[in-house]
């Protein structure tokens, strides 16, 4: 499913008293500009998020590998590091996805919260697995946040499968089998 964002990039820049661009007394930036503005700042998020998913992949590697001896645990925080790189880089495709085409896709944003989910699910699976005694609260807590992430995961795929079955496609996908893209 498409999403058009109306952009004030596309239309005419206009004074207070209506005149339009290049009369008197209209405003000192042009549609160009603001154009430039908002693709830096795109860029710049996109760029923001591909080292912080460094990062955290980096940092999640060398934890690992210097905590060998708490091999379980090191594990499980392994595989919700990867998570969490995955669920930005798919942010940053998105983002630059949506930057291409000046469309904003749905369909990422529900496979972001279904990997989110599958992440919480995993550490709360993780954490009654491998806690060696919790408090009753300490146990209640964990299968509620169990629950809670079943049901995040459940309510986002029924999404996605009522988006594909509506016969809406993204952007990215219509390009990928050639069809281009309609508006």
């Amino acid at each position: 499913m498409l999403v058009n964002i109306p952009s004030a990039c596309s239309r005419r820049v206009r004074s207070m008293d209506g005149r339009a661009e290049g009369d008197e007394g209209s405003v000192w930036w042009t549609d160009a500009t603001l154009r430039w503005v908002i693709i830096v700042i795109e860029y710049a998020i996109v760029l923001s998020l591909l080292v912080v998913a460094s990062i955290v992949l980096v940092r999640n590697v060398v934890d690992f590998l210097n905590n060998w001896s708490a091999y379980p645990e090191t594990v499980v925080s392994a595989i919700d590091g990867i998570l969490v790189v995955i669920i930005l880089l798919d942010i940053a495709h998105t983002v630059f996805g949506h930057m291409r085409t000046s469309v904003f896709p749905v369909r990422p944003f529900l496979v972001i919260g279904i990997l989110a989910g599958v992440r919480d699910i995993l550490s709360a699976s993780a954490r009654l697995t491998l806690s060696g005694t919790l408090s009753k609260a300490e146990f209640n807590d964990t299968l509620i946040a169990l629950g809670v992430g079943v049901g995040v995961v459940v309510f986002l795929l029924f999404g996605l499968v009522l988006l594909r079955f509506s016969g809406h496609t993204d952007e990215g996908e219509r390009e990928d089998r050639g069809e281009g893209a309609v508006q």
